[in-house]
């Protein structure tokens, strides 16, 4: 089940919980890509918080939204590159993305499956992926003040089970959001001291949020002849429709 567009643009731009966790996961992100210059980065799900940093130099970028959950426009004061789109048929070329980060997109997905046969569909040779999931052990997955605590929560091995089945290859995996997922001041204030605290002692912290990089197996082993050559026509980025979400973001 997705979460609607609008709780989600309220947690990561309109609370302080949402936009300690927006830095935190969009730090991590760099760290696994510091740049993309003349590349085409692709977020599904709620991942338009992390492609931010992908806008100046990116040859293209794109945020699909799946209709369940809603669009709204994204960047604000600037050209609208989010676009609405069905969870199984999105509006990109096969094989000419770079980089793709899923995040509020599979976990609360009724078709996984179908999404990560897009995911590998839309990824060039050599394209890499970035899943951000909850993770089941840890505290934020169970708390549903936050976007985390909805879904499906995984484990490392279970999620890493599920890309390797779809032709992914697995490179590294990070857990973050070590803070506990609360508001009071406390939590709030000492947020950076959990967040290398838990970093340093994984065995006996779990973090909120796990973060696992692939890669796309190419040429695929589980797959039939042609079964991955499927074409969909690429939509120019759509402008917002009426009714949906126009606050600046």
């Amino acid at each position: 089940m997705h979460l609607d567009v609008q709780v989600l643009r309220d947690f990561y731009y309109r609370s302080a919980l949402g936009r300690a966790a927006q830095k935190i996961i969009r730090n991590q992100v760099l760290d696994f890509w510091p740049e993309a210059k003349g590349q085409t980065v692709a977020g599904y799900g709620f991942a338009v918080p992390l492609l931010r940093p992908y806008l100046p130099d990116a040859r293209r970028v794109v945020g699909l939204m799946p209709g369940p959950q809603g669009v709204m426009p994204w960047p604000a004061g600037m050209q609208n590159v989010s676009v609405l789109c069905e969870e199984t048929q999105w509006p990109l070329e096969t094989g000419h993305t770079d980089k793709l980060v899923l995040m509020h997109g599979l976990e609360t997905s009724q078709n996984p499956t179908e999404v990560l046969e897009e995911a590998y569909r839309v990824l060039g040779p050599g394209g890499q992926a970035l899943f951000v999931v909850p993770n089941r052990t840890g505290l934020w997955a169970r708390a549903d003040q936050t976007p985390f605590g909805f879904g499906r929560p995984y484990t490392s091995g279970q999620l890493e089970a599920q890309l390797k089945r779809h032709d992914f290859v697995p490179e590294a995996h990070v857990s973050v959001l070590y803070q506990p997922p609360s508001t009071r001041r406390f939590w709030m204030k000492t947020g950076p001291f959990w967040e290398k605290t838990g970093r340093a002692i994984p065995a006996i912290m779990a973090g909120g949020v796990m973060m696992v990089l692939a890669s796309k197996r190419h040429p695929p082993r589980h797959r039939g002849v042609g079964e991955a050559a499927r074409v969909l026509s690429p939509l120019d980025v759509l402008t917002p429709k009426p009714g949906k979400v126009a606050e600046p973001v």
